[in-house]
């Protein structure tokens, strides 16, 4: 491959990432997906119905993941997600944070990038915030934090921490056949639980499963599209246009510190376009599109210095967060635990623990205000 045939190719990637990111932020818009509501849903009025999209959608991901795994089309060493150290705490502690952080945001990071399509200034602000902190976690002040507590507890395994290296162990099968009998069975319960409501309809059916479809997209464009076997200059095997050179499906936490440094550095010719960038303005114009379409986009701002603060507060807990649990509600929640890691697991329970946590707060705060 030459290098003009290199770059062509990673503008495909690019532009590829950008319409399946716009496919994703038209579906949320459109539909209501949220893993914030999901919880809140259930909390509050017991509710299954966000739940089972995001059931729907894990359960998409995971079969598609271990399809493209099994056929060879995807190698899940190669995945943001793959590492022999299971960081149990990192996850839990992050996603904890995280979790709660997106209940006081009214939303997770991808759902504030929806509504910022839709002309949401206070998620807006959300959005900046969460990039700033989010970027002192993965290089500033909370990474040294970050990188002298949590991240030195973990677990070293001889192969991946995941649940088909841990099965093909234990089985004597390969990994890949291991993972595709494991997504088979967790994603097909999933998958069952989901379209068993009775009040589930066509629409949270396109929700779940165009969540998850989109995600399965990502992994194909990354892991397939954008692999190469050998670098023209290094000779060596690359993934093209990631941040963290391996292939990655949608996530939004780290991808948007990515963004706000592009933005502010554009001039200096290494900061180039991934991925995880122009997913952050796909979303947004995916979003922005089917706003415009419906007649909903409107512009919103704060209620009071309260809502201010509250908002404020959980954009930072949000940054910290994700990035301590490699991940946001989808990074973690749908495209890792669709490579079935173990600390994929881990963080999505932590997160869900921190959103129903940060839900009974709520409450409390407004029944003592009542």
């Amino acid at each position: 491959m030459t290098t003009v045939e290199l770059a062509s190719l990673t503008q495909q990637v690019l532009w590829a990432s950008f319409f399946v990111a716009m496919v994703f932020g038209a579906i949320v818009q459109r539909t209501g997906f949220c893993t914030m509501g999901a919880v809140s849903d259930v909390l509050t009025m017991g509710d299954w119905t966000r739940m089972r999209q995001w059931g729907l959608a894990c359960g998409v991901a995971m079969i598609g993941f271990a399809l493209l795994a099994w056929s060879g089309l995807v190698n899940p060493d190669r995945t943001l997600y793959a590492s022999n150290r299971w960081m149990w705490l990192s996850a839990l502690v992050g996603g904890g944070i995280f979790g709660f952080g997106m209940v006081l945001s009214s939303g997770c990071v991808s759902k504030a990038l929806v509504r910022v399509g839709g002309g949401n200034l206070k998620s807006l602000v959300v959005v900046l915030v969460l990039g700033i902190s989010a970027f002192a976690t993965l290089k500033g002040l909370t990474a040294v934090w970050r990188t002298a507590t949590v991240d030195r507890v973990a677990h070293e395994f001889p192969a991946s921490a995941s649940l088909p290296a841990w099965a093909a162990q234990a089985f004597g099968v390969s990994a890949s056949t291991a993972g595709l009998a494991l997504a088979l069975a967790i994603g097909g319960v999933l998958l069952a639980w989901a379209l068993s409501g009775r009040d589930f309809t066509a629409r949270n059916i396109a929700a779940g499963a165009g969540v998850g479809a989109t995600v399965v997209a990502m992994w194909w464009i990354t892991g397939h599209l954008g692999f190469v076997a050998e670098h023209p200059q290094t000779l060596e095997e690359t993934i093209l246009a990631t941040n963290s050179t391996r292939s990655e499906a949608l996530s939004f936490v780290s991808p948007v510190a990515y963004t706000l440094d592009w933005v502010m550095f554009y001039s200096d010719v290494n900061k180039l376009l991934t991925v995880g960038i122009v997913s952050v303005f796909g979303v947004i114009a995916g979003s922005a599109v089917v706003a415009l379409a419906q007649r909903s986009f409107r512009w919103e701002g704060f209620g009071g210095t309260g809502d201010l603060g509250h908002h404020m507060v959980g954009a930072v807990l949000m940054g910290v967060g994700g990035v301590t649990a490699m991940g946001c509600s989808i990074g973690q929640g749908v495209s890792g635990v669709s490579t079935l890691s173990a600390t994929s697991f881990v963080a999505l329970f932590a997160m869900i623990a921190g959103a129903a946590a940060a839900v009974k707060y709520q409450v409390w705060r407004l029944e003592r205000e009542a």
